[in-house]
């Protein structure tokens, strides 16, 4: 069993390692292809404290381990000074079905997976050489967004933060100030939203938001979208006649972002179908286009898959087995 502390000390650092960076490009190829077990999603949701837990769990056929992750999101802890998310990955024989590993990760390794994630996608969907990175968001997912999106595209200069509680993102950017080894610029704090919406190259969405918050006419061409938040049902952060007007919807799963992701308004009503989705992870292997036009709008539905559950518990385990023993 491994805790935070001690995985943080594995893996947690503000420079991205392409060993996991390679690993969890290489999840969502091999989701798509068909190589991964990926069950249905389990969700229990808490209306009264707008709080769910999500239960994600697969296996990459022909390994040796699968993996059960538990993530919890309650927003309301903040008042109480408490974590607002938590959860677990067991990692168990594919042999035998023994529990091999207990990683109680709080949460924490949702938020770099998903981090990167979000990053992977917006580099294999963005026009080149993008300038000015938007994140909506004030907690630890806009935080690992932007220092993985200044790590896989370093030609971003410009680096804009907005939150529905000023202090909140304040607070967010001044945390991240310190982390000069992967060369952050100052973090602006977004006064005018759809200004900024519009002058951005590409926008992150990481917020728990039940109602859009970025409208279409806000959006110009050439834009790049990656919306992280809708991972659960009754979320959704983006206009749905923005998702019906983009020139190319790119998914991490298929049948996840329409049962639940930012995409299923749209599909559900009728305004998007089948032809219209892809998934990155068949973009990514260079089987189906990403983007085809500079002045094309994309977004990028990321609800979040077990593959890349799969993809950070093997690299924890691999740190932990590779420590140099002392006695």
């Amino acid at each position: 069993s491994l805790d935070r502390a001690q995985i943080e000390t594995l893996i947690d650092t503000p420079v991205i390692t392409p060993v996991i960076a390679d690993a969890i490009t290489n999840a969502y190829v091999a989701a798509s292809a068909g190589k991964i077990n990926l069950p249905p999603v389990g969700h229990i949701i808490f209306p009264d404290l707008s709080a769910d837990c999500h239960i994600k769990y697969g296996h990459q056929i022909g390994t040796d381990h699968f993996v059960i992750k538990i993530a919890t999101g309650f927003p309301l802890n903040g008042v109480q000074n408490l974590p607002t998310g938590n959860g677990m990955m067991l990692v168990l024989s594919a042999k035998t079905g023994a529990v091999e590993a207990l990683l109680h990760d709080e949460m924490r390794l949702t938020d770099i997976r998903t981090g990167i994630g979000g990053a992977i996608a917006s580099r294999a969907l963005c026009a080149d050489q993008p300038r000015h990175l938007l994140v909506l968001g004030t907690g630890p997912q806009a935080a690992c967004q932007i220092s993985a999106h200044k790590q896989l595209l370093p030609s971003i200069e410009n680096i804009s933060l907005w939150g529905r509680d000023s202090a909140k993102a304040a607070s967010l950017a001044e945390s991240l100030s310190p982390l000069h080894d992967i060369k952050l610029p100052e973090i602006d704090m977004v006064d005018d939203l759809p200004a900024c919406v519009n002058g951005a190259d590409i926008i992150v969405t990481a917020t728990g938001a039940t109602a859009p918050i970025i409208r279409s006419d806000w959006v110009r061409g050439g834009t790049h979208i990656t919306a992280v938040g809708a991972d659960a049902p009754g979320k959704q952060e983006l206009d749905t006649e923005l998702v019906a007007r983009a020139d190319r919807l790119i998914v991490d799963s298929h049948s996840q972002t329409t049962d639940h992701g930012e995409i299923s308004h749209a599909y559900r009503a009728g305004l998007i179908g089948d032809e219209a989705i892809t998934e990155l992870g068949t973009v990514l292997a260079g089987k189906a286009a990403g983007r085809t036009d500079a002045h094309h709008i994309t977004i990028a539905d990321l609800t979040g898959i077990a593959a890349q559950d799969l993809a950070i518990a093997k690299a924890v385990l691999d740190a932990h087995h590779n420590m140099p023993t002392t006695g």
